[in-house]
């Protein structure tokens, strides 16, 4: 969880405005988001996300009538996603409901990862970069739309898996300046994910895997969207350093990792000599 939502936590309770976590505790099988994952929710909105659906609806349903009537807050439940609320992940989430105040804030930690990483794809090239990309100090939300997609081996602690439909959704729970590498097995799901993400514009940097002819097509496409010529250069496709020629998964996840590593390092220097300009 970004540390963005704990601050509007810790603004709520400031203000003494009513609100309730909701916190993934546990998981089982493929869910939409691992243990840990929490969201605001209060009588007029909600910030953040446990997974969206038909799970989500529901907990900020019971969030709200806990909020109207205390005697009704519910304690943990685990919900069979697929057998109860037919979500497209067959797993089971535990769900936590608590008061935010002064001691809830105490028991959330603070993300230790300041880049954050969506990686879209969780194909063979997919997995291949989730493997070099769970060695760095980074977070990754690495999202797919399928259940049988990701490896059956558990994740490095710093990557999170996201499964969900539809994908490109999960833009809009990015947090500004996120890298995003999107190379799904659909061509035109890849251009959803890339015009979410231009539409949104606060990225740091945004890689599509494919080829020149690839990424003309997507060019003309995204024209037609009213995207004009400097939001398509935005984007690097083809990805990965110049120099590699590979086509073996573990080789392309080199060249592309490389790549984002050189990225981030370039955002983190430009951030710092903003900070140096900043008049003291």
């Amino acid at each position: 969880m970004s540390d963005s939502l704990r601050v509007l936590a810790q603004q709520r309770v400031a203000r003494d405005e009513a609100s309730v976590i909701i916190e993934v505790i546990a998981t089982r099988g493929s869910v939409p988001r691992e243990a840990g994952t929490r969201m605001l929710v209060w009588a007029g909105d909600c910030a953040g996300t446990i997974g969206g659906g038909h799970l989500e609806w529901q907990a900020i349903a019971k969030a709200r009538a806990a909020l109207r009537d205390p005697s009704r807050w519910p304690g943990p439940e685990e919900i069979a996603l697929g057998a109860s609320l037919g979500q497209c992940c067959g797993g089971a989430v535990t769900l936590r409901y608590r008061r935010l105040d002064d001691d809830a804030l105490a028991d959330w930690p603070l993300d230790q990862y300041a880049t954050v990483i969506q990686l879209y794809g969780a194909g063979h090239v997919g997995r291949a970069i989730a493997h070099l990309l769970g060695t760095l100090e980074v977070r990754v939300q690495w999202i797919d739309e399928r259940d049988d997609a990701f490896p059956i081996e558990p994740s490095s602690a710093n990557i999170e898996r996201v499964c969900v439909e539809p994908v490109e959704a999960e833009v809009s729970a990015a947090p500004a300046g996120c890298f995003h590498l999107v190379l799904t097995h659909q061509h035109d799901l890849d251009l959803r994910i890339v015009e979410a993400i231009l539409r949104r514009g606060d990225f740091a940097w945004l890689g599509l895997i494919g080829s020149i002819t690839k990424r003309r097509r997507f060019e003309q496409q995204l024209r037609q969207r009213s995207f004009d010529d400097a939001a398509i250069e935005r984007i690097t496709c083809p990805i990965g350093i110049e120099g590699i020629a590979g086509k073996e998964p573990a080789t392309i996840a080199v060249a592309v990792v490389a790549q984002l590593v050189q990225a981030i390092e370039h955002e983190r220097a430009r951030d710092c000599a903003k900070a140096i300009a900043q008049p003291a």
